[in-house]
């Protein structure tokens, strides 16, 4: 998935970076946070940024809001369902769509958002959030969006209080694995903790 983030941000920007893949549909969400705290911590690392696409922006979060003397670094976002998705409850009250939706996806975005238990997080750490308005996705037909979305989730979906910022791409859900735009993006919040903007 983003194995074209890794490459731009480690050739462009010299950064090092590691790919966490975690079961979303099997897996509970506190267990993929506790899977993903002992990936990094093996990994024996003084400052651990976190880049998480979709539910990894909400797994990254949640790993953070479990363990609060975590690693220093800042978090970005792409496209993740902070306050919740429309598509997602109404996949979770579909029986057959249940293999699909899994464990973590009702956990982490239809019982209780991250915007409820993340509240400490933003408090202690830079999180950006990096939104998309290109509607090309099946979400689009599921959640009957009428405002701008990235074809899975909604611009005001992608909303965290206390977020240090948030920026809009021209980028679908699945496009932000392939831009160019957002690796940029996200370089630029890791370095200097806000994204860049136009003068």
């Amino acid at each position: 998935g983003m194995y074209l983030i890794k490459r731009r941000l480690e050739r462009e920007y010299g950064f090092r970076v590691a790919l966490f893949s975690y079961p979303s549909v099997r897996g509970a969400l506190d267990e993929n946070a506790a899977a993903l705290a002992a990936f990094i911590e093996k990994k024996n690392p003084d400052t651990a940024h976190i880049i998480g696409h979709s539910l990894g922006g909400v797994l990254a979060l949640r790993m953070l809001a479990n363990d609060s003397g975590f690693l220093p670094g800042r978090v970005v976002c792409l496209g993740s369902p902070l306050t919740g998705s429309r598509a997602a409850t109404f996949l979770n009250q579909l029986v057959w769509a249940e293999d699909i939706v899994g464990k973590s996806v009702p956990e982490a975005m239809v019982h209780r958002s991250a915007n409820e238990w993340a509240a400490h997080v933003a408090g202690e750490r830079d999180i950006g959030v990096i939104a998309g308005n290109v509607p090309f996705g099946i979400g689009r037909f599921l959640a009957d969006f009428k405002e701008d979305n990235d074809g899975t989730i909604a611009v005001a979906e992608t909303l965290l209080r206390g977020a240090k910022d948030h920026i809009v791409l021209p980028v679908s859900h699945k496009g932000m694995l392939v831009s160019a735009a957002v690796a940029d993006q996200a370089a630029a919040f890791i370095r200097r903790g806000n994204f860049l903007r136009d003068p």
